[in-house]
């Protein structure tokens, strides 16, 4: 893993946005930070996302006739694995290249030298995938807790690998996750 690659997750962590792109922005001005280099999804009038590689923006909307309101953005993290041009163009540049893995407990160590500390979060995907929370930031991180199948292949996931980086997640939605799923306040 490159110090660069690294310093892009341990910036969103921290700020809880992407190169300032904040999970309830427009998509107006995601695609002003991102640029227009973007798939466009939606199931609905109400809701759509923007897939920028690595990186994805969603938003919802009341109906076709109110404006696009912000809800989260996700790293698809694991996308690294397959290798390719994964990474947005804005990033790579900013930052660098990325590796095809990206090792939860390095990353914690290096938050953790930052005064960032992650929380555990009871998840009902465990034990296959393991949940942690940065209160300040309100930045989830989910990290793979059994190999994926066939974890030889290429793409694969390995234990111990961040699977996606998501904002935000709300003290609320902890709460809920630890009374729904069982654990206790970190």
């Amino acid at each position: 893993m490159t110090p660069h690659s690294l310093a892009f997750y341990m910036d969103v962590i921290a700020s809880g946005t992407v190169l300032g792109a904040k999970p309830t922005d427009t998509p107006d001005q995601v695609t002003a930070i991102l640029g227009s280099d973007f798939a466009e999804n939606s199931l609905d009038d109400q809701s759509m996302w923007r897939d920028y590689g690595m990186v994805e923006f969603f938003w919802g909307r009341d109906s076709r006739h109110h404006a696009w309101t912000g809800h989260h953005f996700t790293l698809q993290v694991h996308r690294l694995s397959l290798g390719g041009s994964t990474v947005n163009r804005v990033i790579r540049e900013r930052y660098g290249r990325f590796d095809r893995h990206l090792r939860f407990d390095k990353l914690e160590r290096l938050l953790t030298r930052r005064g960032l500390h992650m929380e555990d979060v009871p998840d009902p995907n465990a034990p296959a995938y393991k949940l942690h929370w940065q209160p300040a930031s309100q930045v989830s991180v989910m990290v793979c807790g059994f190999p994926e199948r066939e974890a030889r292949r290429r793409g694969s996931a390995r234990i111990g690998d961040v699977y996606a980086v998501s904002s935000s997640m709300s003290a609320e939605q902890v709460a809920w996750h630890r009374s729904r799923y069982g654990g206790h306040d970190a």
